[in-house]
């Protein structure tokens, strides 16, 4: 979409972090739609938030928050609000502005907004799209996203265990999952299956009640505690064949999914790095310690300077990226390299942010400590450091260092 950028002088409001203002890029409605999500994030969310991550839990209340938001498939033609679909670097910047409050709800809401919505969007027909997007659109109907396995994560397309039978006009399901996020309440669940006649992967809408569909919860995470993360077990479950998403048809369309949703982690990345970035700058002005705010230490400086310059550069690196994606141009290898970099600038900068709180940094009281412990799980997810290292690496050597 064509946009003219926002006048400088209108950034009265503008993010302590957005120290090169990046939001000035966006069009006077784009920054609408980011402020509206900024406030429901803010006034709405947050108070919810420290309650629900310490008892591991997802309250209805705060699903109704962003149900009656307005905020999903803004992204999508058709579906969505807002009419065009809005811009990747909107989009981008809202991950960033639901992962600047809470990790857990930016993850929540990317699963079902990005994994389980784009699946479908991209892996159906136009008749299931119409079927099943419109009630995910307005999040009457949660979604889901299935592909990671109890023994298989990033080497899971070459070792896939979940199988996939066609009989007659429904196709059986039998194997396991694991680190499914929505998956014990989702109405619909993307479950990713390897054919046994063709031994090609596949796409299965299995729907919420669906006999032989059985998720766990899993307890005892030390991160996105509010995500309701399940363990599925899959036994005979019968799915029609309109279930499965037709334009699937093989890992290279998963891959696909999972490059434009890459990136919109990284976004949620440089949202926790600054929310933990403006925790710790608040902190460091309201803290006295011998007889000064420590903001007047150096050291204490030296550690805020060096977060605000890694979240200029991920800012930096994620508009480009925005920019490709919006002109169709951009590559699986810049996609990974944006995740890569971003997430490990995160994952130190929310530690420097937790020592400025020194022994305040680890309760919940201070917030910082549910930036510090929810980033390894951003490290980690939608392809680990490593991989996406080899993605690039296989990119720019022109080898494969991939084992298998």
């Amino acid at each position: 979409m064509t946009t003219t950028a926002t006048p400088l002088t209108q950034l009265d409001d503008q993010l302590a972090a957005d120290f090169y203002l990046y939001e000035a890029l966006l069009s006077d409605e784009e920054r609408k739609i980011l402020l509206k999500a900024r406030t429901l994030m803010g006034d709405e969310v947050k108070p919810l938030v420290n309650d629900a991550w310490g008892k591991g839990e997802l309250p209805q209340e705060l699903i109704e928050k962003f149900r009656g938001s307005g905020l999903t498939a803004l992204a999508y033609e058709g579906y969505g609000e807002h009419q065009p679909a809005i811009s990747h670097l909107l989009s981008g910047m809202l991950a960033m502005e639901l992962g600047r409050t809470d990790a857990s709800c930016a993850t929540f809401f990317g699963v079902h907004n990005g994994l389980g919505f784009y699946s479908i969007y991209y892996g159906g027909d136009q008749e299931q799209r119409d079927w099943f997007l419109p009630a995910m659109a307005t999040m009457d109907k949660i979604g889901a996203f299935a592909l990671t396995e109890p023994l298989g994560g990033s080497d899971v397309s070459g070792g896939m265990r979940t199988t996939a039978k066609h009989e007659g006009d429904t196709w059986v399901l039998n194997g396991a999952k694991k680190w499914i996020g929505n998956a014990t309440f989702a109405d619909y669940v993307v479950v990713f299956a390897r054919d046994v006649d063709d031994n090609k992967v596949k796409a299965f809408v299995v729907e919420k009640g669906t006999p032989g569909f059985e998720p766990v919860k899993i307890e005892g995470k030390i991160a996105l505690r509010i995500v309701q993360n399940a363990e599925i077990t899959l036994t005979d479950v019968r799915v029609p064949d309109g279930n499965r998403l037709q334009n699937m048809k093989g890992f290279r369309d998963v891959a696909e999914v999972l490059r434009q949703t890459r990136s919109g982690v990284a976004w949620q990345a440089l949202g926790v790095m600054i929310g933990a970035y403006e925790l710790a700058l608040d902190y460091a002005k309201q803290r006295i310690a011998f007889g000064r705010p420590i903001a007047k230490f150096q050291l204490v400086q030296d550690l805020l300077v060096k977060i605000l310059g890694n979240i200029t550069a991920s800012w930096g690196m994620l508009v480009q990226l925005a920019r490709l994606q919006d002109q169709g141009i951009f590559r699986d290898e810049q996609s990974a390299l944006a995740k890569e970099f971003v997430a490990a600038r995160m994952r130190e900068s929310v530690a420097w942010s937790r020592e400025i709180f020194g022994g305040n940094g680890i309760v919940l009281e201070y917030d910082v400590a549910r930036f510090f412990a929810d980033a390894e799980a951003l490290y980690s997810y939608e392809g680990t450091h490593q991989m996406q290292t080899l993605i690039v690496g296989k990119s720019i050597t022109g080898h494969s260092a991939f084992v298998g």
